[in-house]
């Protein structure tokens, strides 16, 4: 008996990613649960459920914990539904599925029709299904493609495990079908490999074993395709499944494959155990003397190796140039020390390696870390890539035309245009900074990245934007950076957007420049007071969430108090007095000195400091009346005071320069009036 196993084989990289990610999720204290089943294999279901990552069925079952999204995705509205719920979600939905539904999403926003090609019950078709904005068919055949009817246009995509075949039949009619069609094959180009893979591999082999869990519909197609051209062929879910005669004969030849929820370790069980029926006659008996020769036989050949595999040994030796690693090999491994990643390695570690040749001419095997690491680096790289991701990097080097940026491991070309929304002078500034970068163009071949730190800039700034108007709703008070000052006002950082504070809305009082209120770099609350979203302009108000002087005016000023003011404006009939920003009282011109002046000047003068005294306060008609004579000459006879009647007058607030107008309009008609009424009486 001779046993070949499928080199695509076991986790792909969705799963892979889904799993490790659970698995420290489990790890790090957060209560969590998986919002169904994370993949489809019972093994590992049942695995993170005793770790505390137990599946619910709805969103509702989740209660208060975190919810990791399976790898088939969910459809938009569960997601909504967890947001609005406040529980945080940890998305570990399949890069390939993702990918599906932004196009569904996309495609779909002016009411195309979506078609998607797929099993109706599958939990990945019902997830994509609901990302899309009108109508849905899905189909699974040809003859269910005939029954659809005619549409101008539409739009399709496959299920990633869809088999590929049936999906070129599929399509094939939906051209026909539809006018204008735009057609996405969406599977998962590791399925198509895989699943080509088992057909060849079966086509060779007497028997097959095709590992995974049987609710897998991948698993099912591999042993459907398996099946198809192997008519002995076992689907088993561990090894323990595998009946003890399933090999015949010597000379048959068995293959394994396993599907893409098959955890590595489920699948090494099964080869272990057909290794041990490979080398070991059962239909013989074993003498108890040769019994421990025999066993050290098979334990010997247990391990098979292969150029590229990984496996994990112990160190049994260290030298200056290299390590010997126990490999469970018949022979030990060499690693060289410009190979070793960890130059701290003691005996006894046990430490992953790659095989980098199986025999080096002299009966050793050839093993790595830094192939591992590198591998590592680039597959966790191409899956951010995949995923439209952002990377960590730091910049290495300057060179012409950009930056050497390292990305975990993996060196990237950053161009100068890519570096910065704004003309970089010095590209060294950029060596030694940690930044995030987005992937813009990979040669996988060459293994040559290229990403743009530009584009990360743009896209967060825009993300940031949006939130912040998102939240934006006249009326509300929110806090605020002030930027920069201008003459006309203060533009304020509400979030990401700029809002204006105008000059007349930072102070009740009258002020020059907005420097004598605020400063740059200064904490602010501010007041939403309109939105323009068309035009992106806000404006905002400061002196709208500070007291209105008018709204104490007569308890801090009692009449017959005598306070401290500025004179800020000379009329023709009074001066006007500042008691306080945004409050401002008239000392008549008969009540500016002890004697009679014609004209208001030559009593006081504008920013001269007086005393007055407050002779009436109306808060509703915002008036009020002062004056510098009884402060002077106090005992005036009631008689004199009679002779001298108060005009009529209205203050409005100080920055109200239409009212002010009239008021000194009709102030100067009262006076005229009282003018003349002292020559008649003089007469």
């Amino acid at each position: 008996m001779s046993l070949e196993v499928a080199a695509h084989a076991g986790f792909c990289m969705g799963v892979r990613r889904a799993v490790e990610k659970a698995e420290e999720a489990a790890e790090d204290g957060i209560p969590s649960c998986t919002l169904g089943e994370l993949i489809h294999n019972p093994l590992v279901v049942a695995r993170l459920a005793q770790k505390g990552l137990d599946p619910v069925e709805s969103a509702e079952e989740a209660g208060n914990r975190r919810v990791l999204i399976r790898s088939h995705g969910v459809s938009r509205a569960v997601t909504e539904q967890l947001k609005k719920a406040g529980n945080p979600v940890l998305d570990l939905t399949c890069p390939f599925v993702s990918k599906m539904h932004r196009i569904v999403d996309e495609s779909s926003r002016d009411g195309t029709p979506v078609i998607l090609v797929g099993e109706k019950e599958h939990p990945e078709v019902q997830g994509t299904a609901g990302w899309a904005r009108g109508p849905v068919w899905v189909v699974g055949t040809p003859e269910e493609a005939e029954s659809l009817p005619e549409t101008e246009k539409a739009v399709a995509v496959s299920q990633t495990t869809f088999p590929p075949a049936k999906w070129e039949a599929v399509a094939e009619v939906l051209r026909r079908k539809i006018r204008n069609p735009e057609i996405h094959c969406t599977i998962c180009n590791a399925t198509e490999i895989r699943q080509k893979e088992a057909a060849e591999l079966a086509g060779r082999m007497d028997a097959m074993i095709v590992v995974g869990g049987r609710n897998s519909a991948n698993t099912r197609k591999l042993y459907d395709i398996c099946k198809s051209r192997c008519a002995r062929t076992l689907l088993v879910e561990s090894a323990a499944e595998i009946p003890p005669a399933f090999a015949n004969t010597d000379s048959e030849k068995i293959g394994i494959t396993a599907g893409a929820s098959t955890p590595t370790d489920s699948l090494k069980e099964v080869v272990t155990r057909m290794s041990e029926l490979e080398n070991k006659d059962l239909t013989q008996p074993i003498e108890e003397e040769n019994h421990n020769d025999f066993m050290a036989e098979v334990e010997s050949t247990l391990v098979r190796i292969r150029p590229g595999q990984t496996l994990t040994g112990k160190v049994v030796q260290i030298t200056e140039d290299e390590v010997c690693v126990s490999i469970g090999y018949k022979a030990d491994g060499l690693i060289k020390r410009a190979d070793l990643v960890d130059q701290d390695v003691k005996l006894d570690d046990e430490i992953e390696v790659e095989v980098v040749k199986v025999n080096d001419g002299e009966g050793n095997v050839l093993l790595s870390q830094r192939n591992i690491v590198n591998r590592k680096a680039w597959d966790a790289l191409m899956e951010k890539y995949e995923a439209n991701e952002y990377v960590d990097a730091v910049g290495k080097e300057a060179v012409k035309g950009g930056l050497i940026a390292d990305i975990g491991g993996v060196r990237a070309f950053v161009p100068a245009s890519q570096l910065s929304q704004r003309y970089v002078e010095k590209i060294s500034d950029f060596v030694g900074k940690e930044m995030k970068l987005k992937i813009i163009e990979v040669d996988k071949q060459k293994k040559r990245v290229v990403g743009s730190r530009k584009a990360v800039v743009a896209e967060e700034s825009a993300a940031k934007k949006k939130e912040a108007w998102e939240k934006l709703e006249e009326g509300v008070v929110i806090h605020g950076i002030v930027r920069r000052l201008t003459d006309f006002g203060a533009f304020v950082d509400v979030g990401g957007v700029d809002g204006l504070i105008h000059i007349t809305d930072l102070s009740w009082g009258r002020i020059k420049h907005p420097s004598e209120v605020v400063k740059p770099n200064q904490e602010v609350d501010v007041k939403v007071l309109s939105l323009d979203r068309e035009k992106e302009r806000i404006q905002l108000g400061y002196k709208q969430l500070q007291p209105h002087p008018w709204e104490n005016a007569a308890e801090k000023y009692p009449e017959g108090e005598i306070v401290d003011g500025k004179v800020v404006r000379i009329t023709d009939f009074g001066a006007f007095v500042e008691l306080e920003p945004g409050l401002d009282g008239l000392v008549h011109i008969s009540q500016c000195a002890t004697t009679r002046v014609a004209k208001v000047e030559d009593a006081v003068k504008v920013g001269e400091e007086v005393k007055v005294k407050v002779l009436g306060v109306d808060p509703e008609k915002k008036r009020i009346s002062l004056s510098i004579r009884q402060v002077l000459e106090p005992e005036v006879p009631a008689a004199e005071e009679d002779a001298a009647p108060e005009a009529e007058y209205e203050i409005v607030a100080s920055d109200d320069t239409v009212a002010e107008h009239v008021a000194e309009a009709v102030e100067g008609v009262v006076e005229a009036a009282e003018e003349k009424a002292e020559e008649k009486t003089e007469e």
